[in-house]
């Protein structure tokens, strides 16, 4: 993938999951929400798996082990195992690992994910801010993580302990809507001590060197649904990824993406794994994907008719080439209406 500035989805002639020889996927939003299979997930993995691409599943959320996401993936009728995942969790002790001395003590502000992963690095984890701890690591908790666990944080951050985060994402998606993620745990330990801390997690560099050495992918796929962590991760990385509309991201964040946010690929769900991706062209003033055209003047216009996607991917060419370097500000809600998106 190129680092330069992107102006429209790339088209390809083969099907990704054969272009591609592994899927760094990520979980939620992808593959499930809530805990169930997100439609069409289960069959397209197994196709794709089946086509001889390796399907790893690269998570920000640092709460469960990777025996635990291999077992739900299992039981959702993905078979999986615990060497096909890879957590923020891992990354983050690595990035620990690396900076304090072997076996040294490490308090924990999260969920089984992280202590197994500080275990594995050959560190301790504590419980408490008074257990002389070298290092903190916060992580996701789960929704039952209790206000004293920040306030141990914050006071061994405030006493100039190095403070790691596996991950900054402010939401997660859930069966029932949008809740609060990582981030908005870490904010709370940032306005008590005024620290910055050190982050491992999606969309940074320690996430995907993680990633890479431990599935050895030569020409890997990202395939997320946010932006600011999957897609952005990639671009970090300098590879290619897949936009898949089953999570967070909707057709207005994706036509106003500024550079590095901007896909490679755009498609419905992981059904785009098993397709090609078609072109883009000129067309006149606009730019044309299937049967549609998609124009940037005053605001963003589209005629024509044909496939929701097809038309999606038009209005990016057309946002993303108007916008150059920036994020585009035109109003684009009536083309996005005639797509039903």
């Amino acid at each position: 993938m190129s680092q330069g500035v992107r102006t429209g989805p790339q088209g390809s002639g083969r099907p990704l999951s054969e272009a591609y020889d592994t899927a760094l996927l990520d979980l939620d939003g992808v593959v499930y929400a809530g805990g169930n299979a997100i439609a069409h997930a289960v069959g397209s993995l197994e196709r794709a798996r089946a086509g001889g691409m390796r399907l790893a599943y690269v998570t920000n959320n640092a709460l469960r082990t990777p025996d635990v996401v291999a077992e739900h993936l299992t039981e959702l009728g993905i078979p999986t195992g615990a060497d096909d995942v890879i957590t923020s969790a891992q990354a983050v002790a690595r990035l620990i690992s690396e900076q304090v001395p072997a076996g040294a003590r490490v308090l924990v502000i999260g969920g089984e994910g992280l202590r197994v992963a500080l275990r594995e690095r050959g560190l301790t984890p504590v419980e408490s801010a008074d257990d002389d701890p070298a290092a903190v690591v916060q992580g996701y908790g789960g929704p039952d993580l209790t206000w004293s666990r920040f306030a141990e944080a914050s006071y061994a951050v405030a006493r100039g302990v190095p403070w790691f985060v596996s991950n900054t994402d402010l939401t997660i998606p859930s069966g029932r809507g949008i809740a609060p993620g990582n981030g908005a745990a870490v904010e709370v330990v940032r306005i008590a001590t005024g620290a910055e801390p050190q982050v491992a997690g999606k969309p940074l560099p320690p996430m995907h060197r993680e990633t890479i050495l431990r599935t050895g992918a030569e020409r890997p796929l990202v395939v997320g649904d946010r932006l600011d962590t999957d897609i952005e991760g990639a671009f970090n990385g300098g590879v290619d990824s897949l936009l898949v509309l089953t999570g967070v991201t909707d057709g207005s964040r994706l036509l106003a993406a500024p550079p590095r946010h901007r896909p490679t690929y755009v498609d419905a769900d992981l059904r785009g794994l098993l397709t090609g991706q078609p072109e883009i062209t000129r067309a006149g003033d606009g730019f044309r994907c299937g049967g549609w055209t998609a124009t940037a003047a005053d605001r963003l216009e589209l005629e024509g008719d044909g496939g929701a996607l097809d038309g999606l991917r038009a209005l990016c060419a057309a946002a993303w080439t108007a916008a150059g370097a920036g994020s585009c500000e035109l109003d684009g809600e009536k083309a996005l209406a005639r797509l039903e998106l």
